[in-house]
């Protein structure tokens, strides 16, 4: 196993940013199976300006074939507490390991007030098989080890 988490960490922007409201937001689905299968997912979603009385919160779904023919179920244990008012600017984090079904995605829930959402990342860790291919929406990608002071 490689000592750098870029070749065995895959990261997709599952959702851009969405304006001040209350209705819940899917993420797109990730495929565990891709690169030759994957452990857990992450997802990550990145807050803006919480309105006081929102209560936000995010879980997880799956479905076998990205709901083409089966929709997208909820995931035992995935709900997260409500956001605190105060929580404006900060993330939440889920993490599903070892799904039963190939495709999972996040779910952001809004209710009552209005919450901000500057994107929702999801980051599949512990590759089956590397190395891995990066997602499309990862722009540019560095890593280095045992580097030494100087120019960058």
């Amino acid at each position: 196993m490689s000592s750098q988490m870029q070749t065995e960490t895959k990261i997709t922007r599952v959702l851009n940013a969405v304006t001040a409201g209350t209705t819940n937001q899917n993420t797109a689905g990730v495929d565990m199976s891709t690169d030759g299968g994957w452990e857990t997912v992450e997802f990550v979603p990145l807050f803006g300006a919480l309105t006081a009385n929102q209560v936000t919160k995010v879980k997880a779904q799956q479905s076998s074939d990205d709901a083409s023919t089966d929709d997208y179920s909820d995931l035992t244990g995935t709900l997260t507490a409500a956001l605190a008012d105060g929580d404006t600017n900060k993330i939440a984090r889920v993490e599903v390991a070892r799904p039963a079904k190939k495709w999972v995605r996040g779910v952001v829930v809004r209710g009552t007030a209005n919450a901000v959402i500057d994107g929702v990342l999801a980051i599949q860790r512990r590759a089956r098989k590397v190395p891995i291919s990066q997602s499309s929406t990862v722009a540019v990608v560095k890593s280095v080890a045992g580097v030494a002071e100087g120019t960058a």
